[in-house]
Order: structure tokens, then C-alpha cells, then sequence
């Protein structure tokens, strides 16, 4: 398998890295730089598919997109605290559960939710990011560019408009800025808590099918059994899943045909009249008998929707259609099929809710459900481990997340990726889950305030969409925001009731995370501000180089920047306090593309800056690069590169010097000696600093001590390397 790894290539490479985010424009920290939209997107939306190709990815998504979702019978029932339930419970709770599948499910996610894409993109974080291409609601000022001001004053379909009121309001207040961005980070901290809970809830409830055939297993060996399996199943995670992919959809298409037949059969035996409850009035029957424990129950009723917010977070693997037939023609009624099969089950057997699953699959067709229940378990726990690793990574590029280890395990699936650092702790994570809280219950409640609380996180930001990008009618946007956070209020009140009983697990865990992309995210920004304000132009290091202190040392320095219209400040720090510069000095910035690879010729890019002996030099490379250049490999390609390049360069571009001169002293320098050197830079928190500022910038260098270090995947040799340590005022 074509792996290729990165240290820094995960990261935004401190001080280094030059990022293309999911609208197609590179961001070299803070500067935009207009790219090919077909290169810096993998997104399917923007493909014209006929019916044929939407089939087949339709089908494709099974494995993918869905296996949260379909794989939640396993577990819903067992995890509601039924007390002598009567037929009028049962058939209030499967009214419950058809509308939630309905209204969430077909309504929002797969009627609304899917056009509200950044470019193809879905999920929470896209939401916020198509509010921030619209209206300025960075957290900082800098973060607002003039050369992309023209999307900013557009709508969806290009018309210009005028700012909303809603809109006004966020760009004058940076309070609602800062808890918007907070909003949307704990929205996708919540999905990675989906990552650990799902595996978890998943492998349990499936092997907890061994218990039926043989009573005399324990609880606890089941428990063991589940982490075992979970355990084997983060240890393969550094072979990818291209290898097994081809039989994630054949697996989840078996489960989705095979359980509503199973619910056919229940329902024909047990039951025939079970879709009565469909009726409104049996929902409304319930909580009127049942008062606060009906109330109660909606916290294992809300699992039915477990993975829903898959549909709208993997849309960038797919496209629209393909996500809206499948769900609509298969996910959506082997589910309605499936509940009420089981349904029709425990209203002629009340008193077999705890034991599980399995216990409506008639007794001829269990193993082959067992197995299929496990492989799709799986499944399903592989799909929200990957999901985890991608969420990861684009934090990580796009400068939400430290900086960790990123191994790209394909060559021609940017998405497809392992972190070592995070496969060992969602491992830790999701077997101590089990054997700490190997009750399905508790685990159930943890999970249902994941589900109940991305799913609320949604339904806010997709409501200021409609307002402040859609420009929706005001009852229609009302209607929408009335009918699901209500609903979904009521599914997070109900919740939160059992964060004692274990509900605390995914709000902390999300919690903990939200607070270090917070973090890590507004230093970063504090640190561009400051360099964007501070930089260094052409015209003021000729100025620092004329003055006759300053002399032109022998050698060659690759001097790193990320600066694309201007240079780092820390060099002018250099400069005045070490009354140097060497004799050929290249400022070279790293930059990131969204594709597999950069061509060889495309790989190194250079120019003059019109200064005797100074170059600038871009380095590109894509996912699937690999940056691990030995330090004399990396010098040779620059300096043949810029060999090349003063040999080509016209009239215009020529310096004082003859071509040949310049090449000699370019020769000369590299066997004088080869330094590399970078920055490190620190805040300096005065008295006049905000409380905020003190302790977000504080927290900020806690961790920017504690992440992976910056340029080590270029190999060039410690004796080279020097760090320029520079304080930014904060």
C-alpha cells in the first residue's frame, strides 16, 4: 500500500505552512492566493452525475455514511428504562421514533441540511465556514481579507445583497463572535465524542447476541470479548481501509435488507396493526399518561437518530443525490421496518426490552444475524474512527488542532488517514468506556447527549444560514427553527438529566477539546496578526542591508517564512541584532495543496526579489507527498532550481550582476556552508493585556510547548538548523 507520512505536512507547519481550505483559496496564514478550483477541492458535488453513477455512489455510501445510523436497533431499546411498559408505551414510543426518523432524518438533514454545503462540504464546521465566506465573523480583524471581499458581499447564487441585520450584529460583536466559533467547534468535538462512543455502544450491543445461545456467559466476558475486538480494530488502523472498503457496502446492504425482513416477519406475527402508532396522537397519548418518565425516556428514544448528522458531515466524500437516495430508499424504510418490528415484539413481550436486540430475531435465522449484527457493528465503529481521523487532520491543516502525526494511507484518497497520537487514545477511550461503563445503559445516555447536542448545534448555525446567506422568508425560517429546536431542546433537556448516569463522558471529553481548538486557534491568529502588521517589505530590508553595520556573511540560509507579500518580522530581529545577513539568503515557505501530488516541475517554485544574493522559494506539496527530503537532497533540488531559473530569467528580471557571477556566488555560497533558519516565537503578555487575552494566550503556549516540533519531515541536519527566538506583543 502507497503510504505516505508527515510530521509537520499534518500540521500547520508553525510558522511555515501555506494552506488551501475547501473553497478553492489558498490561505498562507492570513493571505489569499486565487488557485484552481478543480485542484484544491475533492469534492463530488460539483460533478455533474447521471442516474446511473448517483446509483452506484448511492450504493457506496451504505458503508460509509450510514453505519452509525443503521446499526442503532442494536442498542436503543436496551437503552431506555422501561418499568412495566404497557402496549400504549410501546406504541407511543415507536410513535416517537417514526417522527423523529422523519422530521430529523428526511426533513432536515435530507431536505435542508444537504444544500447548506461550503462547496460540497457538510458538517458543522462548513456551516460556520459559509457564514464566515459571507459575513466578517472572524474572531479577529485580520482574518478579513480585501482580495476576498467580493464573496463576501454575494449570496449563494452570486447576487450581491446587502448585509443582513443578523449579520451586522456579528460583525459588531465580538462576544457573539467568539461563542459563534465556539458553538461550531464543540458541534465538531461532539462528532469526534461520536467517534469514541459509537465503537463502544456498537461492538457491545452486537456481541452481547453471544449471550442468548449460551446464558452461562457473564456480562463481564462480553465486556472483555467487545474490547478485544476493539482493540484489534485500532491496532489495524495503520494499514488504511482501502484494502477492506469493497466490503463495508456489501455488509451494511445485507444488515439494511436483512433487518426489516426480520421486522416484516415480527410485525406479520406478533402484531399486524403496528402502524397505528404512526398517528400523532399516540405520541401525545404517551407523555400525557406518562409525565416526567415519558420525558425521561426521550433520552433513548433520541438514539434512533444516532449518525444521522453523518448524512451531512460525509457529504464531501459524496454527493447530494446519491446521500438523498440512499437514505430515503433504503436507510429510511429498513429503519421505520425495524423499529417496528421489534416494536411488535415487546408489545407481546414486555418484559424482554432489557435483554436486548436479539431477542425478537426468530431462532432459524440468529447466526447469520449474530454475524452479519458484528461485521456491521464494525463497520459502523470503522466508518466513525475514520470520520475521526479526517476531522482531525483538517483541524490540524486548517489550524484549529495542535500539531500531531498524520499518515496518509492511500495515494489517491485525501480523506483516508491515521494518526498514531489519536488512534492510541480514542483506543484507550473507547475500551475504558466498556469496562468502566460496560452497562449499555450508561453508555447509551453518554451517547444520547452526543446525538441530541450536535444535532441542536446544527439546527442554530443552519438557522442563521437561512437568515443571513439564504435570506429565507421569515415563516418559513421560523417554522423550521420553532419545530426542531424545540424538538430538539426537549431531546437535550431529557438528556441532560442523565449526565450523573454517565451523560458527563462526551460532554467533558467534547468540552476538554473545544477549549484546546479554541486555544490553539485564536493564538494562532494572535501570532498572524501580529506578523501581518509587523512584516518586513522590500523596500525595508534594502533599507536594514544598507546600513553599513550590517554586513553580508559567506553561505547559504534558507530562512522559513509564511508570509507570501512581505517577510516574517523575526527577520528584521535577526538582522539588528545579529548585524548579518549571508551572502545568498532564500525566504522559503511551505505550501499545502489538496491534491495527491505535485507535479516534480511544479514541486519548487522561485523567483528574485530584486536584492543581490536574496531569492524567494515555494515549496508544494500534496497530501500524499511525502516531505521527508534529506537536508542535501532539499539544498541540491533549490539551488539546481534556481540555477535553472537565473540562467532563464529575462532582461527585466536580471540583476545588477551578470547571470554567471551570480551563479558563481550562488555555487560559492553553498560550499561556504548551509544554515536553515526559523523562527521561534513566544507572546508577551503585558499588564495591559485583556483577562482573556492572559489566559487564552497563556493556554495558547502550554500547548504550542507540548505539539510536535515544526520542519522535521525536511531532514535537514541539527548542526544546521538555528531558531530565532522573537517575543510578539500580545
Amino acid at each position: 500500500m502507497d503510504r505516505q507520512q508527515s510530521d509537520g505536512e499534518s500540521a500547520a507547519v508553525e510558522d511555515v505552512v501555506v494552506l488551501v481550505n475547501g473553497n478553492g483559496v489558498v490561505t498562507a496564514e492570513n493571505h489569499l492566493l486565487t488557485v484552481n478550483h478543480s485542484m484544491a477541492s475533492s469534492s463530488l458535488d460539483h460533478r455533474v452525475f447521471g442516474r446511473k453513477e448517483n446509483l452506484v455512489l448511492a450504493y457506496k455510501t451504505l458503508g460509509v455514511v450510514f453505519g452509525g445510523l443503521v446499526t442503532s436497533p442494536l442498542y436503543v431499546y436496551p437503552s431506555m428504562p422501561l418499568k412495566s411498559p404497557t402496549e400504549d408505551d410501546y406504541l407511543g414510543i415507536y410513535s416517537i421514533m417514526f417522527w423523529t426518523l422523519s422530521l430529523i432524518g428526511v426533513v432536515k438533514y435530507a431536505s435542508i441540511a444537504l444544500k447548506a454545503d461550503d462547496h460540497g462540504e457538510g458538517g458543522t464546521f462548513a456551516l460556520y465556514s459559509l457564514l464566515c465566506r459571507n459575513i466578517n465573523i472572524g474572531i479577529l480583524s485580520s482574518k478579513r481579507v480585501e482580495s476576498n471581499s467580493s464573496l463576501l458581499s454575494t449570496n449563494q447564487y452570486g447576487e450581491s445583497e446587502k448585509q443582513s441585520r443578523l449579520g451586522k450584529f456579528f460583525e459588531r460583536s465580538l462576544v457573539s463572535r467568539r461563542v459563534l466559533l465556539f458553538i461550531a467547534i464543540l458541534g465538531m468535538c461532539m462528532l469526534i465524542g461520536d467517534g469514541i462512543l459509537t465503537p463502544a455502544i456498537s461492538v457491545l450491543s452486537a456481541m452481547d447476541g453471544v449471550r442468548a445461545p449460551f446464558p452461562s456467559v457473564s456480562k463481564t466476558l462480553v465486556e472483555a470479548l467487545s474490547a478485544i475486538v476493539l482493540i484489534a480494530l485500532f491496532m489495524l488502523q495503520k494499514f488504511g481501509t482501502s484494502r477492506v472498503s469493497f466490503l463495508f457496502s456489501p455488509i451494511m446492504g445485507a444488515w439494511t435488507l436483512f433487518t426489516p425482513m426480520v421486522g416484516i416477519y415480527s410485525i406479520i406475527k406478533h402484531y399486524p396493526s403496528i402502524f397505528k402508532a404512526i398517528s400523532p396522537h399516540y405520541l401525545f397519548r404517551f407523555f400525557l399518561r406518562n409525565g416526567k418518565e415519558g420525558w425521561l425516556l426521550l433520552g433513548g428514544t433520541v438514539l434512533c437518530i444516532t449518525g444521522s448528522e453523518a448524512m451531512f458531515a460525509d457529504l464531501g466524500h459524496f454527493n447530494r443525490s446519491s446521500i438523498q437516495i440512499a437514505f430515503l430508499f433504503a436507510i429510511y424504510p429498513s429503519l421505520v421496518l425495524t423499529y417496528a418490528g421489534q416494536t411488535a415484539y415487546l408489545i407481546r413481550h414486555p418484559n424482554d426490552h432489557d435483554d436486548g436486540f436479539y431477542k425478537f430475531i426468530p431462532s432459524a435465522v440468529y447466526w447469520p444475524v449474530f454475524v452479519i449484527a458484528t461485521l456491521a457493528a464494525i463497520v459502523a465503529s470503522q466508518s466513525l474512527i475514520s470520520a475521526t481521523f479526517s476531522v482531525i487532520k483538517q483541524s490540524v491543516v486548517l489550524d484549529y488542532f495542535p500539531r500531531v502525526k498524520v499518515v496518509h494511507t492511500s495515494s489517491s484518497k485525501e480523506g483516508e488517514v491515521y494518526s498514531p497520537e489519536v488512534n492510541f487514545i480514542l483506543m484507550i477511550l473507547c475500551v475504558a468506556v466498556i469496562l468502566i461503563f460496560g452497562d449499555g445503559k450508561d453508555i447509551g445516555n453518554a451517547f444520547g447527549v452526543v446525538v441530541s447536542m450536535v444535532m441542536l448545534i446544527t439546527t442554530i448555525l443552519l438557522t442563521l444560514v437561512m437568515i443571513i446567506i439564504w435570506r429565507t422568508p421569515p415563516i418559513l425560517t421560523a417554522l423550521y427553527f420553532i419545530t426542531f429546536f424545540v424538538m430538539e431542546g426537549i431531546y437535550v433537556s431529557a438528556v441532560f438529566t442523565k449526565i450523573p448516569e454517565g451523560g458527563w463522558i462526551p460532554f467533558a471529553i467534547s468540552f476538554i477539546l473545544a477549549f484546546i481548538m479554541f486555544g490553539w486557534f485564536y493564538g494562532r491568529q494572535r501570532k498572524i496578526e501580529y506578523e501581518v502588521t509587523h512584516k518586513i517589505d522590500l523596500d525595508r530590508l534594502r533599507l536594514l542591508l544598507s546600513d553599513p553595520g550590517v554586513q553580508r556573511v559567506p553561505g547559504l540560509c534558507f530562512f522559513y517564512t509564511n508570509i507570501q507579500d512581505g517577510l516574517t518580522p523575526i527577520l528584521g530581529h535577526y538582522i539588528n541584532n545579529m548585524k548579518s545577513l549571508h551572502q545568498v539568503t532564500v525566504f522559503t515557505t511551505l505550501r499545502y495543496l489538496l491534491v495527491p501530488k505535485v507535479a516534480p516541475h511544479e514541486r519548487i517554485v522561485v523567483k528574485k526579489l530584486g536584492l543581490k544574493g536574496v531569492y524567494g522559494c515555494i515549496i508544494q506539496y500534496g497530501y500524499a507527498d511525502s516531505l521527508g527530503l534529506e537536508g542535501n537532497d532539499f539544498v541540491t533540488q533549490v539551488t539546481d532550481t534556481l540555477r535553472d531559473h537565473i540562467s532563464n530569467c529575462s532582461d527585466e528580471e536580471a540583476l545588477i550582476s551578470s547571470d554567471d557571477a551570480e551563479i558563481f556566488d550562488l555555487e560559492a555560497a553553498k560550499l561556504a556552508g548551509v544554515v536553515h533558519v526559523r523562527g521561534k516565537t513566544r507572546f508577551y503578555i503585558g499588564k495591559n493585556c485583556s483577562w482573556f487575552d492572559r489566559t487564552m494566550l497563556a493556554f495558547y503556549e502550554v500547548l504550542h510547548s507540548n505539539c510536535r516540533p515544526a520542519l522535521p519531515a525536511l531532514g535537514t541536519p541539527l548542526p544546521q538548523r538555528i531558531e530565532v527566538g522573537m517575543l510578539y506583543e500580545a
